[in-house]
């Protein structure tokens, strides 16, 4: 998979982007992102991005000049036969396991991250293919929502971390939230290992764990819940 990412911050980036899963997938050949600084495509003598609202209003509006010219030249130099050009927004729809599984078949994607009020509405009308929001807050600019969005799809591309299976067991990958897990010691200051993950019978043991999956389901997101719920007695 190839990732470009335009933003006018790309030192941002580039800690996470060399370090941890983002360069394991690197280093494998199986993941490559690379950050462009927008202002680098601006036509403006001072590598402006930004103007004032039409209509008026607060804040300032990222221009479209710099990201079309952006686009283009990320698209020209890979040529992806239907690129998903991502644009985080806290209006878009909400990110999901369901939508990382879907953006981990991709060979390409393309993240624009805005800054101030937004982009430029143009923008998103001629190029994005999909606006997706992490969550219901504001963050300052995209970068952290592309970074998450990023890590949340390459660990799902086979072959990135050491067990796939691990991956698509998690939180999210299936209707319940995960069950608590425990390692080495068995008891570590007075605190001991439920002694049916120590029985050896694995049928006790995922009953156990199913049994603590609904239990935190039902606990901390009743909504999960209640769906998992209507879905059981429908079959």
């Amino acid at each position: 998979m190839k990732i470009d990412v335009l933003t006018t911050f790309p030192d941002m980036l580039v800690p996470v982007i060399e370090s941890s899963i983002a360069r394991i997938a690197a280093e494998k050949g199986i993941v490559s992102i690379e950050p462009h600084d927008i202002r680098s495509f601006s036509e403006n003598k001072h590598g402006k991005t930004d103007d004032y609202p039409f209509g008026g209003g607060d804040g300032m509006v990222m221009t479209p000049q710099p990201l079309f010219s952006g686009i283009r030249h990320c698209l020209d130099n890979v040529k992806p036969e239907k690129p998903r050009i991502i644009f985080p927004t806290p209006d878009g729809v909400p990110f999901s396991q369901d939508l990382a599984e879907d953006l981990a078949q991709e060979p390409y994607l393309l993240m624009i991250c805005g800054h101030y009020k937004g982009i430029d509405q143009r923008v998103r009308d001629v190029w994005v293919t999909d606006e997706i929001s992490i969550g219901d807050y504001v963050l300052t600019g995209g970068e952290i929502a592309s970074l998450v969005i990023i890590d949340a799809v390459i660990r799902l591309i086979p072959g990135v971390i050491g067990t796939l299976d691990s991956a698509l067991s998690d939180s999210f990958s299936h209707p319940l939230l995960d069950c608590p897990w425990y390692t080495r010691p068995e008891v570590f200051e007075d605190l001991k290992v439920p002694d049916v993950l120590l029985s050896g019978h694995h049928a006790r043991i995922e009953t156990w764990r199913q049994e603590e999956r609904i239990k935190k389901t039902r606990e901390r997101r009743p909504d999960l819940y209640h769906k998992w719920l209507s879905e059981q007695k429908k079959d």
